[in-house]
């Protein structure tokens, strides 16, 4: 989106609640002995096939608290949204781990996943489904469903939601998961994303080193997106909506894993630089995700932003950027330089003139790109 930019006054301005829209997946797991009177099997066609099959959904979860938990999400299934108001609304079956006999296609790990984990309240229950309209809705319309930390996760999505209602590309191989999550300041929901995305190149860092592998350079692109050697491998986007005194907020992630379109893949830029056989599992890096996120989302309630904001601008792209903006002055356009500098107290861009002038950039929402024509507004 273009930049509108405003002098920054003495005492920063509460920052609007609104955030972007989530792509999401959800799990829950819990490692129990399987049980043979009741098995469900799960094959490549019906998943894949055009025809909207019936919603399954898995829960697995950490410990006896969740597991009572995912035994009454089971008994009141018949309350889960999963679909638009109008769409078709097909059987939702809800199963717990020891009802699986075999997943053919694909499968969840999900006891290394739990075993890995290390949280007391995030990714403790897991939804998993091999197929879903968009993880997003299982989290955002069922949000009272499930407690806060819930986590969903999904192997394709055929209606995945991007920013601004755009459509996200969901290829096999993706990561594509959501969680939820809430708060009672709103001048720091819109923040949240930059907790997102520092927790996802902090587990990726984390990942490769536990496996032995090179570390690659994951950076984030303001506000929400994800690049590797230039091309974009990942979003972050979240939504909120306001009850009773709190922000209940959808938070989703979505990351090229193993899918080298429609850019490139995490895997593919690591056997580029190693001859190591072993990748990076979903399993590793949704683990290494919740338990940094839990840590940074502490933190940040309870210190704020700045405490983190020196780990976030190493992570990002944007140190120093040059960026042009453009201002109509008397019928004319001109263009301004400026020099980023940081993140305002807002969560917007902090960039500086050639006259030591501090200005906030923000977007004006009429363009795609946050960079591009960027537009300038004086504040009275």
């Amino acid at each position: 989106m273009p930049l509108g930019l405003r002098n920054i006054p003495a005492s920063a301005a509460a920052a609007a609640a609104a955030a972007a829209a989530v792509t999401a997946a959800i799990v829950f797991f819990r490692r129990r002995p399987r049980s043979s009177s009741t098995s469900f099997s799960l094959t490549s066609s019906a998943i894949m096939e055009d025809r909207r099959p019936d919603s399954v959904l898995v829960l697995f979860v950490k410990s006896s608290q969740e597991d009572e938990i995912a035994r009454s999400i089971k008994a009141k299934k018949e309350t889960l949204k999963l679909f638009e108001e109008g769409e078709a609304q097909g059987e939702i079956r809800v199963l717990l781990q020891s009802e699986i006999d075999s997943i053919d296609y694909p499968t969840f790990r999900a006891e290394p996943y739990m075993d890995a984990l290390n949280t007391n309240s995030f990714g403790r229950l897991l939804i998993w489904s091999p197929r879903l309209p968009s993880t997003h809705d299982v989290v955002s319309k069922n949000f009272c469903e499930f407690p806060v930390g819930t986590a969903c996760i999904t192997d394709f999505q055929y209606k995945g939601k991007g920013r601004a209602k755009n459509v996200w590309e969901s290829p096999a191989g993706c990561l594509m998961f959501s969680f939820t999550l809430q708060m009672e300041d709103g001048r720091k929901v819109p923040l949240v994303q930059y907790i997102v995305s520092l927790a996802v190149t902090e587990a990726i860092k984390e990942s490769c080193q536990a496996k032995g592998l090179p570390q690659i350079d994951v950076r984030i692109k303001w506000p929400n997106d994800l690049y590797l050697n230039g091309l974009k491998v990942g979003g972050i986007l979240c939504t909120s909506t306001y009850s009773s005194n709190k922000f209940n907020v959808s938070a989703g992630v979505g990351l090229n894993l193993d899918n080298d379109k429609p850019t490139t893949s995490l895997n593919a830029a690591i056997q580029e630089i190693t001859a190591v056989s072993h990748q990076l599992g979903r399993e590793d890096i949704l683990a290494a995700f919740f338990n940094n996120f839990e840590k940074l989302f502490e933190v940040f309630l309870h210190q704020g932003f700045q405490v983190l904001e020196e780990l976030y601008c190493r992570t990002w792209l944007h140190s120093d950027q040059k960026v042009v903006i453009e201002e109509k002055q008397e019928e004319q356009v001109v263009n301004i330089a400026v020099t980023i500098k940081g993140l305002t107290s807002s969560g917007y861009l902090l960039a500086m003139d050639e006259e030591q002038r501090y200005f906030e950039l923000h977007p004006d929402g009429n363009s795609f790109d946050f960079f591009k024509g960027l537009v300038r507004r004086k504040l009275d």
